[in-house]
Order: C-alpha cells, then sequence, then structure tokens
C-alpha cells in the first residue's frame, strides 16, 4: 500500500505502516532534491529518514492502542480496568495457594508467627498461633506467602522458616491447593460479557452473571426446570432438580453475598435448589430461605505413555503433567473431561507438530486407578474436574 492519512470510517481506525511511511519520505525526499539523491540501506540520509518514519509509526500504534481502549473487546491492561468499571466491575486479584501440614515437636508447644519453606524457596505462613497437640503433633493449614497458582507436591514443604523451641520438624503429605493467578484480560472480558447479560437476556442468565461478579468467586453453573417433572428426564430435566426450580453451584466467595445475588436476580416463585442453605433477610425484613450448592471436586487420574523420538528432552516429562493439570483446572463446573482434548493438550507440547519429540502410544484417565478407561470422563452438573500433580503420571 502507499502512504494515506490516518482516518475513521465506519469499519474502524486506519494507519499506514512503517514502511508507507518511510516509503512517502524517501519521495518527498527526491522531489525535492532531485530522483538521482543517493537513498540506499547504507546512505546516512535513509538512516535518517528510517528513524522519523519508526518515531511517527510509534506514534500512530500508541493512536491505535487509545483508539481500541474504548471498548473492553480490545482494550487492555490498565485501560481495560477502567472500561469495566462502568459495568460495576474490577480485576480479580490472584489469590493464595494452601496446604495442609503435620507439625510435630514438644507437647503444647506454641508457635506464634510461624512460618515453613518448600524446597523451591517459597515460604508458607502458618496461623497466627497454633499449639501442638499432646500426641506431639498438629495438622494445620498454611498459606503461601506469594501470590498466584504456586504449587508444592507431597514432602516439598519440609524446612522451619522461623525455628521455635520445642518445634521439631513440619511435613506436607498432600500438595498443596494452588492460589488463583490474577484475572487475565482474556478472562476479565468473559466476565464483562456475562454481566452485561443481567438485564438484557434471561432471569437465569442474570443471575449467573450477577453471581460470577461477586468478590472471589471464580465458577459458576446455574441450571434450570421450568417443567412439573421432578424424575430424571433427558430432554426436559436431565439432572433430576426439583420442579420449577434454579440449581446454583458456585465456587468461592461468601455464603451469604451468594444467597443475597441469587434471591434478587432469580424468577418470582422460583424455587431455589441446594445442599447449603442461608438465610436471606430482604428489604422489607421478610425472612427467605435460599439454596445453593458448592462444587464437588473430582481428583482426576492420568496416565500417559509417550514414546521418544529424535530431539526428546528430559524436561518434556515435566511440560506434559503441567499442561494437562493446566487444561483440567480450566474446566468449568460440569463440564466433561474430553478424552481427545487431553490428547490434543499433550501432543501440542511439541515444539513443533511436524517435527514431533515424542508420540503418545497410550492415553487413560479416571475417578480413581483402578477404574482407568480411553473415554471421556463424565462430570456430573455438581462436580468439577480437580487437577493432582500427583496424579498425573507420564511413563517414557
Amino acid at each position: 500500500m502507499s502512504y494515506f492519512t490516518p482516518y475513521v470510517d465506519s469499519s474502524g481506525l486506519h494507519l499506514p505502516t512503517y514502511q508507507d511511511i518511510l516509503t512517502d519520505m524517501i519521495n518527498l525526499m527526491k522531489s525535492i532534491y532531485g530522483q538521482d539523491i543517493y537513498l540506499e540501506n547504507d546512505a546516512a540520509d535513509y538512516q535518517f529518514l528510517s528513524i522519523l518514519a519508526l518515531k511517527i509509526a510509534d506514534s500512530y500504534q500508541a493512536v491505535q492502542y487509545a483508539y481500541n481502549a474504548r471498548s473492553p473487546q480490545t482494550a487492555i491492561g490498565a485501560t481495560l480496568d477502567a472500561v469495566v468499571k462502568l459495568n460495576g466491575l474490577k480485576r480479580k486479584p490472584a489469590g493464595y495457594s494452601t496446604c495442609e501440614v503435620i507439625l510435630t515437636g514438644t507437647p503444647f508447644t506454641e508457635i506464634k508467627n510461624g512460618s515453613v519453606k518448600d524446597t523451591s524457596g517459597l515460604i508458607w505462613d502458618l496461623p497466627a498461633s497454633v499449639i501442638i497437640g499432646s500426641s506431639g503433633t498438629l495438622t494445620t493449614t498454611v498459606t503461601c506467602e506469594t501470590a498466584g497458582a504456586k504449587t508444592a507436591n507431597s514432602g516439598d514443604i519440609t524446612q522451619i522458616n522461623t525455628p521455635t523451641y520445642g518445634w521439631v520438624s513440619v511435613t506436607n503429605k498432600a500438595s498443596a491447593v494452588p492460589g488463583i493467578a490474577e484475572e487475565t484480560d482474556a478472562e476479565l472480558r468473559e466476565r464483562q460479557q456475562i454481566s452485561v447479560a443481567n438485564p438484557s437476556q434471561s432471569m437465569l442468565a442474570g443471575t449467573r452473571g450477577a453471581l460470577i461478579a461477586l468478590d472471589n468467586v471464580t465458577r459458576v453453573a446455574c441450571y434450570e426446570n421450568d417443567t412439573n417433572v421432578a424424575e430424571i428426564n433427558t430432554e426436559s430435566n436431565p439432572y433430576g432438580l426439583p420442579p420449577h426450580s434454579v440449581t446454583c453451584v458456585v465456587e468461592g466467595g461468601s455464603d451469604d453475598q451468594i444467597a443475597e445475588s441469587i434471591l434478587y436476580h432469580k424468577g418470582l416463585g422460583c424455587y431455589t435448589n441446594g445442599t447449603t442453605e442461608v438465610e436471606v433477610i430482604d428489604v422489607n425484613d421478610y425472612s427467605n430461605k435460599v439454596r445453593f450448592s458448592r462444587p464437588t471436586y473430582v481428583p482426576v487420574f492420568v496416565r500417559a505413555k509417550v514414546t521418544k523420538y529424535t530431539g526428546y528432552v528430559d524436561g518434556t516429562k515435566s511440560k506434559i503433567q503441567t499442561a494437562v493439570y493446566n487444561y483440567i483446572k480450566s474446566l468449568e463446573i460440569g463440564q466433561t473431561l474430553s478424552y481427545s482434548l487431553l490428547m490434543g493438550v499433550i501432543t501440542d507440547c511439541n515444539a513443533n507438530v511436524y517435527k514431533p519429540t515424542f508420540g503418545v502410544s497410550q492415553l487413560k484417565i479416571g475417578r480413581t486407578l483402578d477404574n482407568m478407561t480411553g473415554a471421556d470422563m463424565a462430570i456430573n452438573y455438581n462436580e468439577v474436574a480437580q487437577p493432582v500433580f500427583d496424579n498425573i503420571t507420564v511413563e517414557v
């Protein structure tokens, strides 16, 4: 293309490229000093024009960012944070990983503001004050000081970071529960799209939008049975939910805030179904019983056998485990664990699929080690697949 003046029309903002700007400047230079002026790549004048063209192109790029910042679909970073405030939203900060540990030492030893350290150097804080039991042990939960999805496998937390007289050792038999990473631009855009459904689509969509906007809520699934049928029916009531009811399954967040959001967004006369019941006093001082459920976590066992090809490196095994873990963690409440997609996640660990360094000879998944198959793993409407590093096995 040739250089043109930047403009905005019905299709958006149009800007010339760096090469268009440079070519136009070279042509203008020749029109002033003559066509025989030397402006090849090694000429000082050419280098000077290149610098000017780059500065102009950089400025145009800033204009593009500013133009994109007007919409949540194209805004990024801080500008996206500013735009979604119009919908009453803010980016969810990173959470903190937790892990159950066992402390041993002299009975009745009190540990104040204690902390422990794992093999990677991360520090995990104990509660403000804990006391070792009469048996000489205490099971408690520690919280990682570093925000984000930090992990610690079984046996990784073994160092006492704040020595206390009478406290002898610490260990973790279970893997840590990873915290939540800071909400990405893509996740925030998706939540913004859900939030604007509150007044526009259906009451069920509005209920889900209100729930996902709550602080610390990470995943939400909402189901409706608008029939008189209570029995399981594959078409009208596949989950066997109560008649004329709404069932919300919510991960994270405050029970009180969740119950209040459901009460004010569900349909009139709609029964709220779930295993957690909260009393909500409405604006008329009327007591309402609101029910919802917390997801049931289903540990997933994965066993993959891979065959080495030319170029295979030792770090590939760990890369596959991490990719499988991240895929399972990304699944929504009630979402089936797809065998074919999981296979694709593993094969994508090849740097170049046209020159793979390994192939998958066998893949099995299941809820237990004794019941693993090469097929999709069904997840119930109120369940969510839970990845555990120790349950992901890669055999080479």
